[in-house]
């Protein structure tokens, strides 16, 4: 099994989503992270899928996708050519023991604090998922309350754009 980020360009119409979560789920796979944003271009969306399946599977749900009419284009998106990220709030419990600790911890990865209360503190932290999964873990043993997480962000690196072949920039 492979982990694959597909970025797709559609066209932004009701029901679009459901129909592009409903062929991964057909297939019988599962979606692990999804995120649905407006693009550089008016009316149109940006869908960054993150699925894990193998090779051959993964090309059938493509031409499937491209086949929707509103599915205007299918990138998949390589690591190493691509800035990956995800964003992270997490309520963590403090006391006045553990506060100082926790609060380190959010200035060596680099994340921000942006609520406290005298017992819980609530943390922002962007980045890619090693870094997002290594300050859970330091977290953890102070008692992670609650947990919100965005679906993995993508983007090609480069000049090239998803929307050069489709419009003329």
């Amino acid at each position: 099994m492979s982990r694959h980020v597909l970025s797709l360009l559609v066209e932004n119409k009701p029901g679009l989503l459901t129909r592009v979560a409903g062929l991964f789920a057909r297939r019988g796979f599962n979606i692990e992270s999804l995120a649905v944003g407006t693009s550089e271009v008016p009316g149109l969306s940006r869908i960054t899928v993150v699925v894990t399946v193998e090779g051959l599977p993964l090309e059938q749900i493509t031409k499937q996708l491209n086949k929707l009419v509103n599915v205007i284009k299918i990138v998949e998106l390589d690591l190493d050519q691509s800035v990956q990220r995800e964003h992270l709030l997490i309520k963590v419990r403090v006391d006045n023991t553990t506060r100082s600790q926790v609060l380190e911890a959010v200035t060596l990865f680099r994340a921000r604090v942006v609520d406290v209360s005298t017992d819980a503190v609530v943390i922002e932290v962007t980045g890619d998922s090693g870094k997002t999964n290594a300050l859970l873990k330091v977290l953890e043993p102070y008692g992670i309350k609650e947990m919100a997480q965005s679906g993995l962000l993508a983007i090609g690196r480069g000049s090239k754009s998803i929307t050069d072949r489709v419009f003329k920039n």
